[in-house]
């Protein structure tokens, strides 16, 4: 009897040691796994941030100051957040080669990713405006043609094909901008561009513009030549051209002919 009872009480104590164990790594779970998974993320941020300084002290900091309150003709990028970077060196603008009326659109210096971890370190000083997550383009493409043609058009023409501006300013043509630099630029408002906030237009709003500038970028003339879809403008200068040619032409051999 004294050997069963022995028995019963080890077999007993092993299994409240099994269900303490039990219970003390569901709690470790419960509570280690949540900040675990978060622990990756974060330190990716952090590499991100840590990466983008780098570009941003050997590409930017000779202009915009090493602690961002601006320099030698630079202003301060405290605040200008994520989307800003993004139109101003993802279409080439900067960095700035040399003082221009208006920043030029030239080749691409860093790649998508190091203008990510740019746009990162930006961001974590003073935040600012980012951009969504997902599709840019998931837009309705008739809404954004008629929102285009009310509040783009009068600059950038009804083609997206650009035009001219006052004091030696111009509105770009889109045909080269990547959907990111066109909704980037509907928030931060570049140069002498209108900013879109979201009570001017949605976010859905902006996607349809997007659409709408990457379609009529991305599509054949059907009508024959474009003419750089500059509308009537070229259309009638060339009439102009060639149908006086043309009269000049038909003068002169009449005149020969008497």
């Amino acid at each position: 009897m004294r050997r069963t009872s022995t028995s019963r009480t080890r077999r007993s104590g092993y299994a409240v040691v099994l269900l303490a164990l039990s219970v003390i790594g569901t709690l470790y779970t419960a509570v280690a796994g949540p900040s675990a998974a978060t622990e990756e993320p974060a330190s990716s941020q952090s590499m991100a941030i840590e990466e983008g300084r780098d570009f941003y002290l050997s590409g930017c900091s000779t202009c915009h100051g090493l602690d961002l309150t601006g320099g030698a003709g630079g202003p301060s990028l405290i605040g200008v957040g994520a989307s800003s970077v993004i139109f101003q060196v993802e279409s080439g603008r900067m960095p700035l080669s040399a003082g221009f009326q208006q920043a030029p659109r030239k080749d691409v210096r860093y790649t998508r990713e190091q203008i990510d971890a740019l746009a990162a370190y930006i961001q974590s000083n003073g935040g600012g405006l980012t951009l969504p997550e997902g599709d840019l383009t998931d837009g309705d493409l008739q809404l954004g043609g008629a929102l285009f043609r009310t509040n783009c058009a009068s600059c950038h023409n009804f083609a997206g094909s650009g035009g001219a501006l006052t004091y030696g300013k111009y509105a770009p043509e889109l045909e080269q901008a990547s959907p990111r630099v066109i909704y980037s630029a509907m928030q931060s408002g570049p140069e002498s561009m209108p900013r879109y906030g979201d009570n001017q237009l949605t976010e859905l709003e902006k996607k349809s513009i997007v659409r709408y500038v990457r379609y009529i970028s991305e599509s054949e003339d059907v009508g024959g030549a474009g003419l750089g879809r500059y509308g009537p403008l070229t259309e009638g200068l060339v009439i102009w051209v060639v149908g006086i040619t043309v009269l000049v032409l038909m003068t002169l051999w009449i005149g020969a002919r008497a």
